[in-house]
């Protein structure tokens, strides 16, 4: 098919456009580094909320970091920047690697492996591998994250697991006690199959409603008829819903480390998790894990009638002491 003379003059104009944006972040750096007074910068891909989970763990990684007194800057290192923290393969490389320079500890926070989460390879992975070599140090998310890298055959910089945190400001328990009809919650941003639809669809069918209520936020794949279903809400309101249930039920497959797992747990919710990923590692004695639907009804009665037991058992990290554990990796000191 011949090319139209619009798509013509766009094809020519992307050499100029290429070399306008390597003018301008060449300006960028020359300013950053006369001048800037922060200590950590992040590279990443900010969204506002409701977004993914890396999204809203960076939020609030920030957020405790700067309440401590590190000046941090995004997507620039400045003058006086002493490291960097990365987040996996969200952000401009090309920025990051123009930016970098020596004295400047580089820190990697990688997720997935992506293939194995999105069920697909489309190279992800094998980008994320080659970025690292710009780092000092690599944060995995989860032990299940770094055996399952090096089951591929990764291999990472001074690799080290410190799991994500959520802001306990927002997400923190309530004083719900369960009654006779015990509420069940579902979070997931995504319609990816892997993040657990068909698990929801069949759990939402065979549901026992003279017991249970059932609530789904954010997107699924599958249809829920019967479920009442929440369209994506920011953190605040996310908490408040999830304070209002009993139970949180998990079907994502391959994850690194859930936020909204850890968002559930915060808030005094023990979890039916399917055991895949991280969930096992995160749940610990505060749920029960299955390997198929058709476990659900069996175990939901479980947990209910053990509620105070594995309520009381949740642990998960703290946002200080996952601050700390960053700020060890990155060799920075907070001011207090």
């Amino acid at each position: 098919m011949a090319m139209s003379l619009e798509q013509a003059a766009r094809r020519a104009l992307r050499p100029a456009r290429r070399a306008a944006r390597r003018v301008g972040l060449e300006l960028e750096v020359r300013s950053a580094r006369r001048q800037g007074a922060a200590d950590l910068a992040i590279f990443h891909e900010f969204s506002p909320p409701p977004s993914g989970g890396g999204n809203q763990f960076l939020f609030a990684l920030s957020g405790e970091l700067e309440r401590r007194g590190v000046r941090v800057e995004r997507n620039a290192i400045s003058a006086a920047t002493r490291a960097c923290l990365f987040n996996s393969f969200n952000f401009d490389f090309e920025r990051l690697e123009r930016f970098a320079r020596d004295g400047v500890r580089m820190v990697h926070r990688v997720d997935g492996p992506i293939g194995v989460y999105r069920g697909f390879d489309d190279g992800t992975d094998d980008r994320i591998a080659a970025v690292n070599r710009l780092a000092h140090a690599t944060v995995f998310q989860s032990r299940y994250s770094l055996e399952k890298h090096r089951d591929l055959g990764y291999h990472f910089a001074d690799p080290r697991v410190i799991h994500n945190a959520v802001d306990p400001s927002i997400f923190h328990p309530g004083d719900r006690r369960p009654s006779d009809r015990i509420r069940v919650i579902s979070v997931s941003w995504s319609t990816n199959a892997n993040k657990g639809g068909p698990v929801y669809q069949r759990f939402d069918e065979r549901l026992d409603r003279e017991r249970y209520d059932y609530t789904f936020v954010g997107q699924s794949s599958e249809p829920l008829p019967h479920a009442r279903t929440v369209a994506p809400v920011p953190s605040r309101e996310l908490a408040d819903l999830l304070r209002e249930h009993d139970v949180f039920l998990t079907a994502s497959r391959n994850e690194s480390c859930p936020n909204a797992l850890l968002e559930a747990l915060a808030c005094g919710l023990p979890a039916l998790a399917l055991r895949s990923g991280s969930h096992p590692e995160l749940v610990g004695d505060a749920g029960l894990l299955f390997e198929d639907a058709e476990e659900l009804p069996g175990l939901l009665d479980r947990i209910a009638d053990e509620h105070g037991e594995r309520r009381a058992a949740i642990s998960i990290p703290t946002l200080a002491d996952v601050a700390d554990s960053y700020l060890a990796a990155l060799e920075l000191d907070a001011r207090h």
